[in-house]
């Protein structure tokens, strides 16, 4: 086996392991039958037939694949991995997304199923002034039913079957570190195997992909998938009419979208690939059908999880997903109609005979032009534009209002920040990155148009596609660093793909020139050092930021203090939406909120736990809520650091994180 065929294995076996994972899990999950045993026992031979097909007929990278080109990339995703493992977050209270993923997962471990019960019969039946619900979980009916997709609580759930809660944290470096390998071998691909190290290494050192690889994010394992399909569909498409490929092409759609049960916009990330599949189809090429049917699956389970056991949010609250419904349904509609157009025996001469007008003349030096185009008028944005919500006083409006007043900026709760979305960008590669990557999209938008870069086609459509929607409509909370984690959604992994690319057109060049190897090298050196510079400088203040330590333990000590058979009620909203979550799913006790009602609902609620068998305990953060009820007693308090939060600037820094749960046992009346 040569060395570039254990760097394509390599470099592929992240997203064949969480694809198999994935569709087995989100099967039993649908089924109600999510446990250990079951999915484990068939797990392995599904990732068995994975790996066997995925690795089978790799590609050998050529003659000239070095041995540190492998060895280079293991290095650099050990270090990721080995450094994201000791600065790993234990964000286990629900304050953002981290906390509602961990509890979700550690619910789905212990119980195998969704939605989440209320258990009303635990405070004697319903009682108006009773709440179940709150961020991340919304009451319906008599459930709870998550808001966010099921694909990273499956991931974490196995981590948490292996070794508890910490094991399930660990999960989320693993993640990150499988996204930088399989970055690393989509960088060998379509680069050259040379470059594969460096692409890792940019990868690892920007401050979005540390940062999601800290916590519960959804991006890692939706960057596994996406960037590990364009490696198997790559692999197949020399050989898109051989049979041999099939199970490759079918692996690389079940990866695409599976994304969906990941994320549930991550519909719009794989349309390009449902275009490219539909045209593949309509060529007659054998892995045209097979790269639709693994995308149908996958992106099905995801769509079925997301309407029958959670309602996944939009990134932010005033988007809808109905617009991305009607989109893809759209985009499908049209390649339908162009398959429609080109359908038949002579199918290549018709393809070839609608494409030709766009590799004559102006249309290749037009193309070139258009991605600096589009960068110049994002530069430009803020000028003309100052995006702002609908809404004026929803909870997103005042959150921005609150992290305003922490940063000295006038109020403008309404404002959104997505005209600056381009220098989000700017803060976290630097210009070097953003230009090269420009000026290569340029080049490779050229070559395809005339016919010398075809192996570029789906990864170009997919990352500028990303790209283009994610910094047009970023559709995040415009605080940093969080909402870097909607540029670690394709948009930095795709400029940092792009710019390598660059960098070694650019070392091509000083070759065919016929400068002699030192020159060459010094070239190489050069583009290097200027590329990962001002990277590396973007996120050193990550590098020794540990951020919600001592979560895990406070949770198990308020657990411990609660003690068995009791019945849990917040009496304030802050308790309620971190708290009510972790009490189900961690202490294992029936929790519910009680926050607009006078101390005689509180009263009466209490009664009605007692006569139904249980002990009520109350939860506050204020001890004064308690004082009427009983002797307040300390349940929790949390001394840590928390991620900053900036809107204008780069983050650089940490805040102080403090929490504190006040619990009293009313006396039976």
């Amino acid at each position: 086996m040569t060395w570039g065929r254990l760097l394509a294995r390599m470099t592929v076996t992240p997203a064949l392991l969480c694809t198999a994972w994935l569709a087995v899990s989100s099967a039993l999950l649908l089924a109600g039958a999510f446990g250990p045993g079951p999915a484990v026992a068939l797990f392995l031979p599904a990732a068995a037939l994975a790996l066997w097909r995925g690795w089978r007929y790799a590609p050998d990278g050529g003659p000239r694949a070095p041995w540190w080109s492998p060895a280079g990339v293991a290095l650099v995703t050990a270090g990721f991995l080995a450094a994201q493992i000791a600065m790993r977050s234990e964000q286990v209270i629900v304050r953002r997304d981290p906390g509602a993923y961990a509890q979700i997962a550690i619910w789905l471990g212990d119980h195998g199923s969704l939605p989440i019960p209320q258990a009303r019969w635990a405070f004697g039946g319903g009682d108006p002034a009773l709440e179940f619900g709150g961020p991340g979980f919304a009451q319906v009916g008599e459930a709870l039913v998550p808001a966010f997709a099921a694909g990273l609580p499956l991931l974490l759930a196995l981590g948490g079957w292996i070794g508890g809660v910490q094991a399930s944290l660990l999960v989320a470096p693993l993640l990150g570190a499988g996204a930088v390998l399989t970055f690393g071998g989509l960088t060998a691909r379509l680069v050259g195997p040379r470059w594969a190290p460096v692409g890792a290494l940019l990868l690892a050192l920007t401050a979005p992909m540390i940062w999601v690889s800290r916590a519960a994010f959804s991006e890692p394992p939706a960057l596994v998938l996406l960037l590990g399909g364009l490696c198997l569909l790559h692999d197949a498409r020399p050989h898109a009419g051989d049979g041999r490929y099939r199970g490759r092409a079918l692996l690389a759609g079940l990866a695409f979208g599976l994304v969906v049960l990941v994320r549930i916009d991550g519909l719009r990330d794989v349309l390009p690939v449902a275009v490219a599949a539909v045209l593949l189809t309509a060529r007659r090429r054998r892995a045209g059908p097979m790269l639709a049917a693994g995308l149908t699956a996958g992106a099905g389970a995801g769509l079925a999880a997301g309407l029958l056991l959670t309602r996944p949010h939009p990134r932010y609250p005033h988007d809808s997903p109905v617009p991305l419904l009607l989109g893809t349904a759209l985009a499908l509609a049209a390649a339908g109609g162009l398959a429609f157009l080109v359908r038949g025996r002579h199918t290549g001469p018709r393809l070839k005979n609608l494409t030709t007008p766009l590799r004559r003349g102006w249309p290749p030096d037009a193309a070139a032009a258009l991605p600096l185009a589009a960068v110049a008028a994002l530069a430009a944005r803020p000028l003309a534009q100052t995006v702002r919500s609908a809404s004026v006083d929803g909870p997103a409006e005042r959150f921005v209002a609150e992290v305003q007043r922490l940063n000295g900026l006038p109020a403008d709760p309404a404002r959104q920040y997505a005209e600056i979305s381009l220098y989000w960008v700017i803060w976290y590669v630097g210009v070097p990155v953003l230009l090269l990557a420009t000026v290569a999209a340029g080049l490779l938008l050229r070559r395809l148009l005339l016919g010398r870069a075809p192996g570029w086609g789906v990864p170009l459509a997919v990352v500028g596609w990303a790209t283009a929607t994610a910094l047009w409509r970023p559709a995040v909370a415009p605080d940093h660093p969080w909402a870097s984690r909607r540029l670690a959604d394709l948009v930095i992994p795709g400029l940092v793909l792009l710019a390598v690319w660059g960098a070694a057109w650019t070392v091509r060049r000083f070759r065919r020139a016929g400068y002699g190897t030192a020159v060459v090298g010094t070239a190489a050196w050069v583009a290097v050092t200027t590329l990962a510079a001002p990277v590396a400088l973007a996120s050193a203040w990550l590098w020794d930021a540990r951020t919600d330590q001592g979560e895990v333990a406070a949770v198990r000590g308020l657990c411990a203090r609660l003690g068995p058979g009791r019945s849990v009620v917040a009496l304030d909203r802050p308790t309620a939406d971190r708290f009510l979550p972790v009490v189900r799913s961690m202490c294992g006790l029936p929790a519910a909120a009680v926050t607009a009602a006078t101390p005689e609902d509180v009263r009466r609620v209490a009664d009605r736990i007692y006569r139904a068998g249980r002990r009520p305990v109350l939860l506050a953060a204020d001890p004064a809520l308690l004082v009427p009820h009983g002797p307040v007693a300390p349940g929790l308090a949390l001394r840590a650091r928390q991620d900053e939060r900036t809107l204008l600037v780069p983050p650089g820094g940490t805040l102080p994180l403090e929490i504190d749960v006040w619990l009293t046992f009313p006396p039976r009346r």
